[in-house]
């Protein structure tokens, strides 16, 4: 390698496959790939611990297999002596060294960084290739031509057109079982006997980089939440590898049943854990979902459980990453109910009497994990009930979760969990009293709130702020059809018993604030 460059290949911590598009032409006589641990990726939002071991531990792999390959790789450590903190000052640092013709990067997953690196190539006349991420089944523009002209975006619709592009689950033209979509039959809970034998998780120790990491988060961010002590997640393709063929041999076929279920203590159940390697790039979708077909098609796993999972992955996966990447940079200030309350100090430390709020915080402290009922119908709800500025919460699940990338966290906490886009994403928020989770766990029996009552000492939270939530957006919500059995329900109250739910519910979020 001689300076200058000709390309100096930029590699993000989400970026880590061998075969990404910014690689396809890579020359070790005459190309760098760059890349770079520093503060500002941790504090922008408050990382977690174990986020931030799982980002730093894949980078280090990451690049010292490239090194073995004999590709030369401008890497600085997060300790590094003179370590600029932050990606352009980086960066800058790096093309004053190497003087490259070009920049060449594969798309990244986060807004602010790409105008932050576009502002760097900028200040150097440089040009910066930006190449499409072909770990992902559609492209931005293809996202794009669907939504034009179109009045409401639906996650199914695009869904469908990809099954049909794709040929994934398909008989020629039609679905495999006629049918589509079998989320009505993938609502199963324990009840009352509990998930018995659970099949163990993919969990991997720390070899000699990861402590290393481990170590330096410690020292390092000290203050940040979480813990470490606990890890266990995939940073190499190889772990990856591991855990894509665990999950296929020992937890898909009750994943579709299971899949909203959830069970005090229990935190890894019937899930994948595949998330964070995928979003990492360990995992290609298109081999985890050829392997989850192939289960099907082999008998092991039935066509539920396989439509369930493929259907995160080639449909929602898919789908935030379009309303991201077209919606940006305005979508990330959206608040269109209005929401102020600041997020209650319990989130980072799971220190309240609510069961289901204490086991799902403390879970996602402890390991930087909780499975997507967890986030949307226990945590999330509670924000969106409570009236959270949905800009803290989206700060909060961006830093808590070993997956969490912003271009699929924003749309998934602000549209769906929060409403905070009005419905552009999803057809109606997803809101329920404490009824929904005392039917899909066990957390209610250990409880000291009632989920039948919304009022009184022994009223649920989530009860009293259903009732309150849907008596103050009732003007909204009679715009929805969707939404129009729960106003029935509404309705049935007496005008009594609705001023004394808002005043309990005020009560609560008084006590919220003031903690």
């Amino acid at each position: 390698m001689t300076y200058p460059l000709r390309h100096l290949v930029l590699i993000l911590g989400d970026q880590l496959d061998e075969e990404a598009s910014a690689l396809r032409d890579f020359d070790p006589q005459r190309d760098a790939i760059w890349m770079a641990e520093v503060d500002e990726e941790s504090t922008h939002v408050t990382s977690a611990k174990q986020r931030t071991t799982v980002f730093l531990s894949a980078m280090r792999h990451f690049a010292a297999r490239l090194k073995v390959r004999g590709w030369p790789v401008l890497y600085t450590a997060l300790d590094a002596p003179h370590n600029a903190g932050t990606l352009a000052g980086e960066l800058d640092k790096a093309i004053v060294q190497t003087q490259p013709q070009q920049l060449v990067m594969t798309a990244p997953g986060d807004w602010r960084v790409l105008q932050s690196l576009r502002a760097v190539a900028r200040q150097h006349d440089l040009n910066l290739e930006i190449r499409d991420d072909t770990h992902f089944f559609s492209t931005v523009r293809e996202f794009a031509e669907h939504a034009h002209g179109r009045k409401q975006l639906r996650l199914e619709y695009f869904y469908r057109e990809l099954r049909h592009k794709t040929g994934i689950l398909m008989d020629g033209k039609k679905p495999v079982g006629d049918q589509w979509n079998f989320d009505a039959e993938n609502r199963g809970s324990f009840a009352k006997q509990g998930p018995g034998l659970l099949p163990p998780p993919s969990r991997f120790a720390p070899d000699a980089i990861t402590q290393e990491v481990m170590a330096l988060v410690n020292q390092r961010f000290a203050q940040h939440p979480g813990s470490v002590t606990s890890f266990g997640w995939p940073v190499t393709r190889e772990h990856a590898l591991v855990a894509l063929s665990e999950f296929i041999a020992h937890r898909l076929p009750s994943f579709g049943l299971y899949q909203d279920a959830m069970w005090e203590g229990e935190l890894w159940l019937y899930h994948s854990h595949l998330s964070s390697a995928l979003n990492l790039k360990l995992l290609n979708p298109r081999e985890v979902v050829a392997a989850a077909e192939d289960a099907f098609r082999t008998g092991h796993a039935p066509l539920q459980a396989v439509e369930g999972f493929v259907r995160q992955l080639l449909g929602w996966r898919e789908y935030v990453r379009g309303i991201y990447w077209t919606q940006m940079p305005e979508y990330a200030q959206r608040n269109e109910q209005n929401a102020q309350a600041p997020l209650p100090a319990f989130y980072w430390t799971g220190q309240t009497d609510m069961a289901c709020l204490r086991d799902a915080i403390q879970q996602t402290l402890a390991h930087g994990y909780a499975h997507h009922i967890q986030r949307l119908m226990v945590t999330g709800l509670y924000a969106l009930l409570l009236g959270v500025e949905p800009q803290a919460v989206h700060e909060w699940y961006l830093g808590v979760y070993v997956d969490a990338v912003e271009w699929v966290e924003l749309p998934n906490t602000l549209g769906m969990s929060q409403f905070a886009d009005g419905g552009l994403m999803a057809s109606k928020p997803y809101i329920a009293s404490g009824k929904y989770i005392d039917r899909m766990s066990n957390h209610c029996k250990g409880c000291r709130f009632n989920p039948a009552l919304s009022t009184g000492e022994s009223a649920c939270p989530f009860t009293t702020l259903y009732w309150d939530y849907m008596d103050r957006h009732a003007d909204m919500l009679a715009k929805n059809p969707r939404m129009l059995m729960q106003l029935k329900n509404l309705n049935r109250l007496s005008p009594e018993a609705r001023e004394a739910i808002a005043a309990q519910a005020q009560a609560h979020r008084d006590l919220q604030s003031a903690g």
